[in-house]
């Protein structure tokens, strides 16, 4: 619990005292000076739970707080700062990562491209069904949790971002899943599950995850401030917490709908992302929309399901090497406070499991 604490503490205290400290001068970072006119960090919360399609198995909760800048430069102590800025297509780059990156040949140098640079704290939990087993109930998914703190730096222009982060953290009892899980059963009243002994072992993780998003618009009517814009993406994750790649999209549709690149749901470099602000489709003060997407990812490696990647440990489990997913949702904002569910239907991730699984998502973005 003091370590929790401590990981907690450090976080708020390095957000506020990044948040007062000055740019480093763009002459040692980036010649360009931040464009757009919004002036905003962004800090989110996110939860995902079982518990909303009425199960408490497999992937059984996910939380995360994450912050991400105003557009400025970004600061020189980002751990892997000029790694992070290499992926994210920003000065410096090599010639096949800017083709990749989506930005216009000469961009950075005209001022078109946004750098912000984000910090998050993420904890997941994975139980089986049977929650009064003490050991692993056979052909259920393993006891396991993961605590990660990551660090972000994102590339932006008016239709593309592109996200690296890195990412360190935990599986196993350092995670505090045990802790956390049995916290809210007591508080709600619910049976607590009786194997967390039997979890995966501790290990420390690393992970660097890159992802990109493509923004289109497919339909603006002035009249009614109805739209429609819609978002590619496709990127990856390399570690010893998961190895994977990943490609998907979806679009959303409403009144007044804002235009920014944000992630409705837990995962490496999700971070509410505002676009320029001449390129909002409205300047009112609420909106109102829905949203639905798939995607698909070909997963190498797990901790969670294959065990730790620096030990020999044997989970019970056999990971699935393809998973797919659709999820539909929607979201309202109000002034300065955005709030958006999605409810997501995900195919199976081990090969033990019997059926696909289903999971609630609630993020709470505030506008600072």
């Amino acid at each position: 619990m003091k370590r929790s604490i401590a990981v907690a503490f450090l976080f708020v205290h390095s957000l506020h005292a990044w948040s007062q400290e000055e740019p480093v001068s763009p002459d040692a970072i980036y010649q360009n000076e931040p464009t757009g006119n919004d002036s905003s960090s962004f800090l989110t919360f996110y939860l995902d739970n079982d518990l909303f399609s009425g199960e408490d198995q497999d992937y059984t909760n996910g939380t995360r707080a994450s912050w991400i800048s105003e557009n400025r430069p970004a600061f020189g102590f980002i751990p892997a700062r000029q790694l992070l800025e290499k992926l994210s297509g920003a000065d410096g780059s090599s010639s096949l990562v800017q083709r990749l990156s989506g930005f216009e040949k000469g961009d950075i140098e005209s001022k078109k491209v946004v750098i912000n640079y984000g910090l998050s704290v993420t904890q997941l939990m994975f139980t089986p069904a049977d929650f009064e087993s003490p050991e692993q109930p056979p052909g259920e998914r393993r006891y396991a949790g993961w605590l990660g703190l990551g660090f972000s730096l994102h590339a932006k222009s008016e239709r593309v971002l592109n996200s690296a982060e890195l990412i360190f953290g935990t599986v196993g009892p350092r995670s505090y899943a045990e802790e956390t899980q049995d916290f809210i059963h007591d508080l709600r009243g619910i049976p607590k599950f009786q194997g967390w002994e039997d979890q995966i072992p501790n290990e420390f993780t690393l992970d660097l995850s890159f992802i990109q998003k493509r923004r289109v618009r497919f339909l603006e009517r002035p009249e009614s401030n109805f739209s429609m814009d819609g978002f590619t993406e496709w990127g990856g994750q390399i570690g010893n917490f998961r190895t994977l790649a990943r490609v998907g999209g979806f679009f959303r549709f409403g009144f007044h709908l804002p235009a920014d690149f944000s992630d409705p749901r837990i995962s490496p470099t999700a971070y509410s992302q505002r676009l320029f602000e001449n390129v909002r489709s409205t300047d009112s003060d609420w909106s109102l929309y829905g949203l639905a997407g798939v995607g698909a990812a070909a997963v190498l490696f797990d901790a969670t399901l294959d065990g730790p990647l620096f030990k020999n440990f044997e989970t019970g489990n056999t990971r699935e090497p393809w998973v797919g997913e659709a999820y539909l949702g929607f979201g309202v904002s109000w002034k300065l406070f955005e709030f958006s569910y999605v409810h997501t239907f995900r195919s199976e991730e081990y090969k033990e499991q019997t059926g696909g699984s289903e999971f609630g998502s609630v993020a709470l973005l505030i506008r600072l």
